[in-house]
């Protein structure tokens, strides 16, 4: 039996028990009036999941019942509830399926039975985040990924993190689901998955934020590796969706032509195969297929494309993002071959349910889209405009010199408000830095155990031995990240980022970003060589992998760029010598 703490008996076990009597309760008070016959009551578990399996789920009602209501509340009860659990989410019955899952998770707390309760939070986790209850989502994959570490359940863990970085990237935490997917990468050797088809999964979810931060190399890497993958052991989902990003990625890059080959072979496969849910590969693969098409002018093979999705869906399906966003490719198709009837019946479309999609939509965020929707929209708007544009030619003309002769006043006017504020910026910046070295700089390390659960001693350790590594310059090495950090003050990776989160008020990359950012501005006005490498260098050395990244945090931390901040510094000492 494995040992469950006690916080998870105090808490959970007391919480679960109200909740599932309440559920079940309410759920079961409208049914007061069906009586299970009496040959139901000697069923085994066994046979009541079958009948509720191979019965219509309209009728299954009864069958829950007896199940639910089963006495005899042991382990294997509670992995029959999983199942069931597992069940009805495959058949998108999603209330049902809770209601399996908070039973089961009643079971394995009072059991203590960890591993099954990690599996039941991990699937509540899906079920949430397929309704679009992000947060709810979020709170329950976090409860998994607690218990994964507790009983280092490495596969549990990755499997929980692929669920927990679609959130994320729902919420637009972005770079917390950047960083989420770097450490799969770095661990997916650990686990079971290797050259299997979840292997393949977890790149295809890690490939959805690189492609959200438009890190396109990264997805064609991991890509490759998925379709070397999938090849070798005949994954046709895995290789489907492998092509797809491929093709999405030499689309933004505009190699039309490249895209195409990709988005033809995820084609053939979708002709040839026998895939489940297939609706968002076919509807991917005919509109950036169809978008290809179009940025080649070549509008019939474009409206051939986008017309096959459209015309083959019931109008339930046509409220489905990428659906709506081929009926705004369509108006666009038909504008560049000044078919404008047909044009603005294809916008008026887009328009209806567009206006019906923000209305009922969730929070998912789809970047693809939104990217391509800016894009055509401006196109459509030109559109109207040209259908009234011979009556005010000159109207216009004069309309756009005055708008030209205002923007370029306008751009005078930024231009020296910027200088003059990367100035201001600049001379803050060394008086900041002129304060901090007139003064050693007091770290407050004040225990507040109360929200770690840690004893005080502990904490304070973990304090002292990230102060001893801010004075190693640890923070400097490229490889420095959270694990090897926490490896360092002999912790885990989970107590240090509460740690810095709580006494640092930060997150670990912003801690890291900080510290680096703080030395190199220090560096930089006090050593005259430093000041003379290129940008690259100065950001390979202190650790950051890309002079586009060591700019990037440079710029959010200070107000201006690295290269503004070295070419003031020589001004400053020509000044003074």
């Amino acid at each position: 039996m494995i040992f469950i703490t006690n916080r998870y008996i105090s808490k959970h076990l007391l919480l679960y028990l109200f909740i599932s009597f309440f559920l079940v309760s309410k759920t079961y008070s409208q049914e007061q009036q069906i009586l299970a016959p009496d040959s139901l009551q000697n069923k085994t578990t066994e046979e009541l999941v079958k009948l509720i399996k191979i019965t219509h789920p309209e009728e299954t009602s009864i069958y829950e019942k007896v199940l639910l209501d089963t006495q005899n509340l042991d382990v294997h009860i509670a992995e029959k509830y999983y199942e069931m659990g597992r069940f009805f989410y495959d058949q998108e019955a999603y209330i049902k399926s809770l209601k399996f899952l908070d039973q089961t998770i009643v079971i394995a707390t009072a059991k203590k039975e960890l591993k099954q309760l990690g599996k039941a939070y991990s699937l509540k986790g899906h079920v949430y985040l397929r309704e679009g209850h992000d947060q709810k989502a979020l709170d329950a994959y976090y409860e998994a990924l607690d218990i994964a570490i507790t009983t280092d359940d490495i596969d549990r863990e990755l499997i929980t993190k692929s669920g927990l970085i679609i959130v994320l990237t729902r919420m637009n935490q972005l770079d917390k689901a950047l960083e989420i997917s770097e450490n799969m990468i770095q661990n997916i050797h650990l686990t079971s998955f290797v050259n299997s088809e979840n292997h393949v999964r977890i790149y295809t979810t890690i490939n959805d934020v690189y492609l959200a931060k438009e890190l396109y190399d990264k997805v064609l890497h991991y890509a490759d590796k998925g379709i070397e993958i999938s090849k070798s052991i005949d994954f046709k989902v895995g290789l489907l969706d492998s092509y797809i990003k491929k093709g999405i990625v030499f689309y933004y890059q505009k190699n039309y032509d490249k895209a195409l080959d990709y988005l033809i072979k995820s084609e053939k496969i979708l002709v040839t195969e026998d895939i489940e849910n297939r609706f968002f590969p076919t509807i991917n693969t005919n509109y950036f297929m169809a978008s290809c098409y179009y940025q080649q002018q070549q509008y019939n093979q474009a409206i051939t494309y986008a017309r096959k999705s459209i015309d083959s869906l019931e109008e339930s399906d046509k409220n489905k993002e990428p659906i709506i966003q081929l009926h705004l490719l369509l108006a666009n198709c038909y504008r560049a071959k000044m078919e404008y009837k047909q044009a603005l019946f294809w916008n008026d479309e887009y328009v209806r349910l567009n206006k019906y999609y923000q209305l009922h939509k969730d929070k998912t965020v789809n970047k693809i889209y939104k990217k391509e929707t800016r894009e055509l929209e401006s196109q459509i708007d030109v559109l109207q405009s040209e259908m009234t544009k011979k009556s005010k030619t000159k109207y216009i003309i004069n309309s756009v010199l005055v708008t030209i002769c205002l923007l370029l006043a306008s751009i005078v006017v930024v231009y020296f408000k910027k200088q003059q504020k990367s100035k201001t910026m600049f001379v803050q910046l060394i008086e900041k830095i002129n304060r901090l070295e007139a003064k050693e700089t007091v770290k407050d390390d004040k225990v507040f155990t109360k929200k770690l659960n840690i004893d005080d001693q502990k904490v304070n350790d973990i304090l002292y031995k990230l102060n001893k590594l801010e004075e190693q310059e640890y923070f400097l090495k490229s490889d420095c990240n959270l694990r090897g950090m926490a490896k360092k003050v002999k912790s885990n990776a989970t107590y240090l980022s509460k740690i810095i989160s709580t006494y640092k008020m930060k997150s670990f990359n912003e801690y890291i970003n900080d510290l680096r950012i703080e030395y190199v501005l220090r560096r930089l006005k006090n050593d005259k060589k430093f000041r003379s490498f290129s940008i690259k260098s100065i950001a390979t050395e202190i650790g950051y992998k890309s002079d586009n990244s060591f700019t990037k945090h440079f710029r959010a931390k200070t107000g201006i760029n690295p290269s503004y901040y070295i070419k003031n510094l020589e001004k400053l000492a020509s000044e003074y010598s």
